[in-house]
């Protein structure tokens, strides 16, 4: 096995990868994000990940950021709709300093008043630097659409409203629910031996904690397609359309990632080939999926004229009928899987990512796939596993759309 692993009495979970390097990582991820709010805690679950760096019962925050900056090494985090990452990268013989630091700010933290008001202004700005940049806030609102009435269907930086009513009793209330030892996962991404890694652990995370109930999570309803149109100044009309799909549990997740690439995996792939080389349209167009627990979503993206808008979706609509009606054969499928399996290799050699990337799957799965079982999975999907998701799919009827232009009106 490539990956070793550990579980503390209290359910908290640990995963290490050896790795010979002179750098290493390590972090908890939490299986709480977003979606994890009630309806007056929008936004809580970042809230919460700033805060956990504003002071714990043994630290003050300036503390908490020298203490890995003093040794040359780094503090992160960042929350997702369904995780929380708080994470530290070091030179391994620090690996010590940053396991005590790590448990410290997540089970010690005081959330003090006077500290989360001083972070609610940090927050605001943060939504507003959000909200000035529509192609970057697109994606969400897309979400927002897709997955209207679900809690999946919100910002994850909350709102200038919903950020401003929280208080010391609603954080702690939300981290005393959510950050259960149950639903932790310790990573470690290095040289350090496991014996090594599994002992400070179990020294400094081992606590009891009362279970206390967690927020269930609400499956969204089947996929409904909406169109909106938000009037936004901007030198171009920014467009997603898109759809709810598979969640991340299904079997056929490698060869919607396959399907993804034929359409946008590059400067040769079709959507790209259509809007911008043959007809010159735009300048960006990407496609993407993402999963889930319980569902996933589906979008193309880009950017032009807003006279053009009606064109770019007639062509991807065009490329829809073209793969319905012409599936692709085995030489294109080997060209994919092979581009694909390249642009995975070259990503593997950033060792920040394969270790959130490693802690994301051992949350979800208990398990986590080497590089090389990856390309196995790719190498396995047939052609008529990625025709049987365009069949599914690839409908731009069944399909939601979101423009941010002050010029455009939907036929």
């Amino acid at each position: 096995m490539h990956y070793q692993s550990y579980t503390l009495s209290n359910g908290l979970r640990i995963i290490h990868q050896p790795f010979s390097s002179n750098i290493s990582y390590c972090g908890i991820v939490v299986n709480a994000g977003s979606r994890d709010e009630y309806p007056d805690e929008i936004g809580l679950a970042h809230f919460v990940e700033h805060m956990l760096f504003k002071g714990t019962e043994h630290r003050r925050a300036y503390h908490i950021a020298n203490r890995m900056e003093s040794v040359g090494g780094e503090m992160n985090a960042y929350t997702t709709k369904e995780e929380t990452y708080i994470y530290s990268t070091f030179l391994e013989p620090y690996f010590a300093r940053a396991v005590e630091l790590l448990s410290d700010v997540v089970f010690h933290s005081e959330f003090r008043q006077h500290e989360i008001e001083r972070e609610r202004d940090v927050v605001l700005d943060e939504i507003n630097s959000y909200i000035d940049t529509p192609s970057e806030q697109i994606y969400d609102d897309f979400e927002n659409l897709v997955f209207d009435g679900n809690e999946l269907g919100h910002y994850i930086l909350g709102t200038p409203k919903s950020v401003s009513s929280f208080d010391s009793a609603t954080v702690k209330r939300f981290v005393n629910r959510q950050y259960r030892p149950d639903r932790i996962v310790f990573f470690s991404f290095g040289s350090t031996p496991f014996a090594k890694v599994a002992g400070l652990v179990e020294k400094y995370f081992s606590q009891s904690f009362e279970a206390l109930p967690f927020k269930e999570r609400i499956k969204p309803t089947k996929n409904i397609p909406i169109r909106k149109i938000i009037n936004k100044k901007s030198a171009q009309a920014h467009t997603i359309i898109g759809r709810q799909t598979i969640d991340m549990f299904d079997s056929r997740c490698y060869a919607f990632y396959l399907l993804n690439h034929i359409l946008s995996g590059g400067m040769s792939s079709r959507l790209n080939n259509s809007l911008r080389e043959k007809n010159g349209l735009v300048y960006q167009v990407e496609s993407n999926v993402t999963f889930y627990t319980d569902t996933g979503v589906f979008y193309i993206y880009f950017a032009c004229d807003s006279k053009d808008i009606e064109k770019c979706i007639e062509l991807i609509d065009r490329e829809f009928t073209r793969i319905h009606q012409q599936p692709i054969t085995e030489k294109q499928l080997l060209l994919a899987k092979r581009q694909l399996k390249g642009q995975w290799g070259i990503s593997s050699e950033n060792h920040e990512n394969v270790a959130l990337a490693m802690a994301k799957s051992f949350l979800h799965f208990n398990d986590y796939l080497s590089f090389e079982e990856m390309l196995e999975k790719i190498d396995t999907v047939s052609s008529i596993e990625i025709q049987t998701l365009v069949d599914e799919f690839l409908d731009i009827s069944e399909m939601s759309q979101l423009n941010y232009s002050s010029h455009f009106r939907s036929k």
